[in-house]
């Protein structure tokens, strides 16, 4: 087997990343979220600063409702 070494530029990393994305409904993945939250799962933390596409909407209310939350 041949080896290549490759100069990484960071570029083929976001094509890649680009490539993995898939689709899912809100629904199909809170549930597992929130209870990952809840237990504190390391995974959790793991893409914390990965960022996240989500509707307008969604957002506000998401905003809206860490204000309206009662401090821990």
């Amino acid at each position: 087997m041949q080896h290549r070494l490759r100069i990484f530029t960071g570029e083929e990393e976001t094509l890649e990343q680009n490539d993995r994305l898939v689709n899912v409904r809100f629904g199909e993945i809170a549930d597992a979220l929130a209870e990952a939250v809840y237990y504190r799962r390391t995974w959790i933390s793991d893409f914390s600063e990965d960022e996240v596409k989500i509707p307008t909407d969604l957002y506000a209310i998401l905003t809206a409702y860490s204000h309206l939350r009662p401090g821990a």
